[in-house]
């Protein structure tokens, strides 16, 4: 559907997968609430204007000012809101008329600074139309302004300043574009704007204790086995008083001590089973695979992170398989705790690091495999529970022949089935007896264990939040680079084609991501990406000059550059494409050649907060990217030609009567 603008909406999604790295939404550092107060709406207004969302500034502080805040500082913000990233022409008849009321406000202001800026904005708009000898007056006042006013108006009213005005500032702004681009350690932090929020710390809980269940069965077990027994040692005094005194003494004895020594073999075995299980944890896919399961991504990042940190002395292949173990645990147990809706392994990388790091250091302290050693039972007494256990097996046989010695037929037909029942009952009785123990014990264990875990990994939690909170630069921070990239790729063109300002009708830039890219943005802004791909269209007497290149944007490095040059005539139309799961495209069709297609941004709706509008977020993302500017700019040369650029030369722009 073709709404009248040039804009096609189609909710069809192309038939590729959109391919994005990693994507990031962080907290604003901005915020508003609904009862805000007009001050309060102002300030938000001017942190959207320093960082890059002219749109929302003008809201913000027009909201500001019809609630009875203004002056002249509010009055210079709005001002540059309103003309932010806008060249005069794409002002609507409404908009010029609020700015030349607006100027014959500045009359009504208390004099001060804010004052002198305010005229000073208003006075460089009235020069577009006037000769270069007029503009001496407006420049010495313009450079008498304090630092942060002049580069705020140079910065934000960059579209509506040209010709010798811009010329006369162009070596002073390239200067400062030089000086900043790489200020404040760009190139150590911007890796930390695209690293997302880590999730939170979490631990696998201990398993809930089956120590009641077996303590139901324990007494009427170990009353069988008393019962059994004392019927048993009955007979066998009948027979031998003095023999089966003996016998009953050596049996409790080995009996006591089979159960002390015991007891912990026995939990070894038992909890070295249940461990081994755990960490024998089957592949479901093949592990080189690349599928999207969020277990088989987290088995990947495990796998990164264990390659990149070998203990000395290890290749690592070696390190994988010694310990493949370790690593299919906690696969599992990453899985496990962070399997929902919504969460990306990056968000978990911080802890798959962590526990990559945690192996490494104890395997250099000797201490990697310690669930192994910890309880392990001394062969000492191995030894003395398997000597017990032939003791009280040959007792058990010796009192059943006392009980022969002294009874009849009958009597021996039950000491045989009183001997076979107290083995019965006593394996039974010490079966649920161990159960409940080794139950208590276990608990016991895992609890500390997840204490000391969930410990460990909230401290490493911190670290790591503090560290990204501290190396993430600022909304600021960000527009300010990215605006030192613009300009200075802008003169390198200017010089590259031996032009000036004066040789301009006007400019645009577009800015697109470049693939491979990371990208991310705080919540309420525009999409920021580590690959940009700046397209830049010059516009002159003779025609359109446009220059592509690819940035990366920690380092401002660029790719090989594309230039082409065409006639006012040659570009023939201009449409826009929206896609609502893939994002927009820009399609530039030329009369002598094939239509050119540019994604201009990609979809984003699947990472939109509950509280954010869509249409908005889009909005925001394409001024920020300067598309309305570029779209609206070729949009008028295709469909008018030479008149387009005649009816906006600035010699001929209306002039703009600033009202003091």
């Amino acid at each position: 559907m073709n709404d009248g603008s040039g804009f096609t909406h189609n909710s069809a999604a192309y038939n590729s997968t959109v391919g994005i790295q990693a994507e990031t939404v962080h907290n604003p550092t901005v915020n508003i609430h609904a009862d805000a107060s007009p001050q309060e709406k102002y300030k938000v207004g001017v942190r959207y204007l320093e960082d890059g969302v002219p749109s929302r500034a003008r809201d913000m502080i027009s909201d500001a000012i019809a609630r009875g805040h203004d002056g002249a500082e509010v009055r210079f913000h709005w001002v540059l809101a309103m003309l932010s990233a806008r060249a005069y022409h794409d002002l609507s008849t409404e908009e010029l008329q609020r700015l030349h009321h607006a100027s014959g406000l500045t009359g009504t202001y208390a004099e001060g600074e804010w004052k002198d800026a305010l005229r000073v904005a208003f006075e460089l708009l009235a020069m577009l139309s006037t000769t270069d000898g007029e503009t001496g007056r407006v420049l010495e006042r313009l450079l008498a302004l304090s630092p942060s006013q002049r580069d705020a108006i140079l910065h934000h009213l960059d579209l509506v300043l040209t010709g010798g005005l811009k010329d006369s500032l162009w070596a002073e702004n390239r200067e400062r574009a030089e000086a900043v681009r790489f200020g404040n350690d760009r190139v150590q932090r911007v890796w930390a704007y695209f690293e997302p929020d880590p999730v939170g710390p979490r631990a696998l809980p201990p398993r809930p204790s089956t120590a009641a269940a077996a303590r139901a069965f324990l007494p009427l077990r170990v009353g069988l086995f008393v019962v059994v027994t004392a019927f048993l040692w009955t007979l066998a005094l009948v027979a031998d008083p003095a023999a089966a005194v003996i016998e009953l003494l050596v049996a409790l004895g080995a009996g006591l001590t089979a159960a002390h020594f015991g007891r912990g073999w026995w939990y070894q075995e038992h909890w070295l089973k249940a461990k081994n299980r755990e960490s024998h944890i089957p592949h479901t896919r093949d592990p080189s695979s690349t599928g999207d399961g969020f277990t088989n991504r987290v088995r990947h990042s495990f796998d990164h992170y264990f390659s990149t940190r070998v203990p000395h002395g290890f290749a690592p292949h070696e390190w994988f398989g010694y310990t493949v173990q370790i690593r299919n645990a906690r696969v599992a147990e990453i899985a496990l705790l962070y399997r929902e809706s919504r969460i990306s392994v990056d968000r978990v990388n911080w802890l798959i690091r962590y526990l990559a790091e945690d192996a490494l250091d104890r395997h250099n302290k000797g201490t990697l495999f310690d669930h192994r050693d910890q309880n392990q039972t001394p062969a000492v007494a191995k030894a003395l529970c398997v000597a017990a256990l032939i003791t009280l097996a040959i007792t058990t046989l010796t009192l059943q022949g006392t009980v022969a010695s002294g009874v009849g037929a009958w009597q021996m037909v039950l000491a045989i089935l009183a001997v076979a029942g107290a083995a019965w009952s006593g394996h039974a009785a010490a079966s649920s007896w161990l159960e409940a123990w080794g139950e208590e014990r276990r608990l016991a264990e895992e609890t500390q264990e997840y204490q000391e875990q969930l410990t460990a990994r909230q401290v490493a939690y911190q670290n790591w939040k503090s560290f990204l909170d501290t190396t993430r630069p600022s909304e600021l921070e960000m527009e300010t680079w990215l605006t030192c990239d613009k300009t200075l790729f802008v003169d390198e063109a200017l010089r590259h084609y031996q032009l000036t300002w004066r040789d301009l009708i006007t400019h645009t830039i577009l800015m697109t991501p470049a693939r491979p890219y990371k990208r991310g943005r705080v919540k309420g802004g525009p999409w920021r990406y580590s690959r940009y791909s700046f397209r830049l269209f010059l516009v002159t007497q003779d025609g359109v000059r446009e220059i592509s290149s690819e940035f990366d944007f920690t380092d401002a490095k660029r790719g090989d550059e594309q230039r082409s040059n065409y006639r006012f005539d040659a570009l023939s139309s201009v449409q826009v494409t929206e896609r609502a799961h893939v994002g927009y495209d820009l399609e530039l069709i030329l009369t002598n050649g094939p239509a050119r297609n540019i994604r201009v941004k990609d979809a984003d709706t699947h990472q939109l907060a509950p509280d954010e509008n869509a249409q908005e977020i889009a909005e925001i993302n394409l001024n920020s990217a300067g598309f309305i500017h570029t779209f609206r700019l070729l949009e008028g040369i295709a469909a008018d030609g030479k008149g387009w650029i005649e009816r906006n030369d600035p010699n001929n722009l209306p002039s703009f009567r600033a009202d003091d």
